[in-house]
């Protein structure tokens, strides 16, 4: 089980420059995604990540030293790009599989290599899984077949499990 090793208030300028790293990454201002003009950031220290976390709401995570938003953090998920999949391919992506061309059913907005897009399912609309596109918008939509993004956190993984216990 992942526990919990450490929960502490940033100092201001750590927070600073984290939302700022943060805000460049979505390409959205950060006022717009949190509620106070000054949020207080927590961080988590778990074996899955660092968990960080503003009005007691998991915003985002350093996976392997990558800053990812959380599955739980809608604000966020309302501004990113989304692919949506056909169900067949959703117990896959809820597994760790990274997205492949077959599964995608439709995609929305348009994002460039390295963009974090949300995956969502055809049925029910929900966010799956976040992950780094690995190409544009444009090549996806094309694409027939091969890898289009990394998954990097999705419904059922260590940090999933963490942050429901949160």
């Amino acid at each position: 089980m992942s526990e919990i090793k450490l929960r502490r208030f940033l100092r201001e300028k750590e927070a600073t420059q984290l939302l700022e790293e943060f805000s460049q990454r979505l390409r959205v201002d950060v006022n717009q995604l949190l509620d106070a003009k000054k949020p207080h950031v927590e961080v988590s220290e778990t074996p899955a990540a660092k968990i960080f976390f503003t009005n007691g709401k998991p915003l985002m995570a350093n996976l392997k030293d990558v800053l990812v938003p959380t599955l739980l953090f809608e604000k966020a998920l309302l501004f990113l790009p989304k692919t949506t999949v056909n169900m067949g391919a959703v117990p896959h992506i809820c597994n760790g599989a990274d997205l492949l061309a077959p599964g995608i059913v439709q995609i929305d907005g348009n994002f460039r290599t390295n963009d974090y897009i949300v995956i969502i399912d055809e049925r029910h609309h929900k966010p799956l899984a976040i992950a780094i596109a690995l190409m544009d918008s444009e090549t996806a939509r094309n694409l027939q077949h091969g890898k289009v993004a990394k998954n990097m956190h999705y419904v059922g993984d260590s940090l999933w499990n963490q942050l429901k216990k949160a």
